[in-house]
């Protein structure tokens, strides 16, 4: 019987082809389930995967879907590459969201060029807010990071129900618990004419060059991939373990704040309670298939937005279940993480004894 080895030292070529065994695992399963559910597998393929680069309009709304997975996952990824493992991106978008509807409604009627820039510094504000209440509870009483961000997401959520039926609801939006629309000065610029996508995806491009250059180019972020790749080396270096920790919490819930300014000052245009269908929770898979590098999640983003306007589009044309996206998420995840063993470990061929 074959048996699993550890390699001298990680293979290179299994981290890089992981991703795209992964995927093609994931569309391997996916054909199956199409199958079973009675669909014809090549033309639901079609649907989910290509249809949605035919138009402008497709694209457009894949652009749209990928910007806060960049901005979260970017996020997400540095922290992580420190062993940092933040869970809470969406509470800390919902917050970033809240903070800069909270400039927003503050500053209605105002046409000024300065409104959009503060709701934007709000919104980084209100997520590093929300992030550092983990990142406190870590460095001063060594709570797990993961448990805490992961129940704050959940605050964060109450407190968003709480404002839109309460305090921040529209006086005269018919008892329906959103905000009032936010005003032009308040609103993010369109890209294109006719699309909805908008100057937040060139943020999230510029965030995650940005966040490149903080991992290749400088200390801090040398000194946070040491950490992670090995915690000994580090500790031996004198390298600040609670300095990482506030670091990546910092960074991550900056960008996921940003997140929720481009959802309620682009799409939405106002505070609603659905402003995120958990793109902090989807931006976890995107760090890991990007390989936690900013690059790679880029790329890995416009694939998981793909999983999200494919299967709108084949909930439309096909009539398929809605919980389908998420099965290709978990798909996608679980092969991931089977693929990643290989990383590490080899199969060992069992040889046959040669008895005389």
């Amino acid at each position: 019987m074959s048996r699993l080895e550890r390699r001298p030292e990680p293979s290179r070529r299994m981290m890089l082809a992981s991703p795209l065994i992964a995927a093609a695992a994931m569309l391997i399963t996916g054909s199956m389930l199409f199958f079973f559910i009675g669909q014809e597998p090549l033309h639901a393929f079609y649907v989910y995967f290509v249809k949605p680069w035919t138009t402008a309009y497709g694209v457009g709304e894949l652009l749209l879907k990928a910007t806060p997975l960049i901005l979260c996952g970017v996020g997400l990824a540095i922290g992580f590459r420190a062993n940092v493992n933040n869970i809470g991106a969406d509470g800390q978008l919902t917050v970033g969201a809240i903070t800069a509807s909270a400039v927003a409604l503050y500053f209605d009627g105002v046409e000024a060029w300065w409104v959009l820039p503060l709701m934007l510094l709000a919104g980084a504000l209100g997520g590093m807010l929300w992030a550092a209440i983990p990142a406190l509870l870590r460095t001063r009483f060594n709570t797990s990071e993961i448990l805490v961000s992961l129940m704050l997401v959940y605050v964060a959520y109450h407190l968003l129900s709480y404002l839109v039926h309460g305090p921040m609801r529209d006086p005269d939006g018919f008892n329906f618990p959103q905000s009032k629309m936010f005003g032009e000065s308040a609103t993010l610029p369109l890209l294109v004419e006719n699309l909805r996508v908008n100057a937040a995806f060139i943020l999230s491009l510029l965030m995650a060059a940005a966040a490149w250059f903080f991992c290749r180019h400088t200390f801090a972020g040398y000194r946070m991939q040491v950490s992670g790749m090995a915690p000994a080396a580090a500790l031996y270096a004198g390298f600040s373990e609670p300095r990482n920790v506030w670091l990546a919490f910092m960074v991550s819930g900056a960008l996921a704040g940003l997140a929720g300014v481009g959802e309620v000052a682009g799409p939405l245009g106002q505070l609603q309670p659905s402003v995120s269908p958990g793109y902090g929770f989807a931006a976890i898979i995107v760090a890991y298939v990007g390989r936690l590098h900013p690059l790679g999640v880029v790329l890995s983003a416009l694939l998981m937005s793909l999983l999200y306007i494919g299967g709108e589009t084949a909930q439309i044309e096909l009539q398929t279940p809605s919980a389908i996206t998420g099965i290709f998420q978990g798909l996608l995840l679980f092969y991931l993480l089977a693929a990643d063993l290989f990383i590490h470990y080899r199969i060992k061929p069992h040889k046959q004894g040669v008895y005389a």
